[in-house]
């Protein structure tokens, strides 16, 4: 063995047995939240999952945008699932709490970020993002993102690969704010279609829309449209 492999090997290698022991029971701490997350979420559907930055206050004029669309979901008898901290999670959790729907929140532990808001009829948390990003796709039928960050850019990309490769069935997937989102857009046209690492057809899984009751108009045709079961238009997320 050369000197760099045996360097690397003896800087980064764990002590064998303290490393089994930890992961053992990591293993333990992540099924919980699995079980406790599906205890708690059976009875949500329908529901829409927001999201956007947590760094907006109140005063932000994407905060009362987020609180007015999670509000006209809520009254319409959607349950609302966000995030659980402050921002746009908060702003969505205030809406549909003053409203007739669940008002649904995964919280997730940070170190100087997350702090659950007062606005919640559910409240969970986790400790690993992706016990948490099965949470939300699971119980979701559909995805509403405002401006945001890395976290929202992170959960923009999880539902469009997942249904792009057909892991969960389509579901409406609405960007709020075209001007915030044009670049992005863009961005998809101009490099990953023309470089053939999308299709045009995937182009097509997203949606932009301004007003909040047009994103309630979205959502209700689209099962309209697609839904195999008029009469029950969620029924099939039952099996995800």
């Amino acid at each position: 063995m050369d000197d760099k492999k045996k360097r690397a090997q003896t800087i980064i290698k764990p002590p064998v047995r303290d490393m089994l022991n930890q992961e053992s029971w990591r293993v333990l701490k992540i099924v919980s939240e699995f079980v406790t997350g599906f205890e708690q979420l059976a009875n949500v559907a329908p529901a829409v999952s927001i999201f956007g930055s947590a760094r907006f206050t109140p005063d932000n004029p994407y905060y009362k945008l987020s609180e007015e669309i999670s509000y006209e979901l809520s009254e319409a008898g959607f349950s609302v699932i966000s995030g659980g901290g402050p921002g746009i999670m908060e702003a969505s959790n205030k809406g549909a709490f003053r409203g007739e729907g669940m008002s649904v929140g995964l919280n997730i532990n940070l170190p100087n970020e997350q702090h659950a808001n007062d606005y919640q009829n559910i409240t969970l948390n986790f400790q690993h993002f992706f016990a948490r990003k099965v949470m939300f796709v699971k119980y979701s039928s559909a995805y509403v993102v405002l401006p945001g960050g890395f976290g929202t850019l992170d959960e923009l990309a999880e539902i469009l690969t997942l249904v792009q490769t057909e892991k969960i069935p389509k579901i409406p997937i609405i960007l709020v704010n075209r001007k915030f989102w044009a670049g992005l857009l863009q961005w998809f046209e101009d490099i990953l279609l023309t470089e053939g690492t999308i299709s045009p057809e995937d182009m097509k899984l997203i949606s932009v829309v301004e007003e909040p009751k047009e994103i309630l108009k979205t959502i209700l045709d689209y099962y309209e449209t697609h839904s195999t079961e008029p009469e029950q238009p969620f029924s099939h997320f039952a099996n995800l």
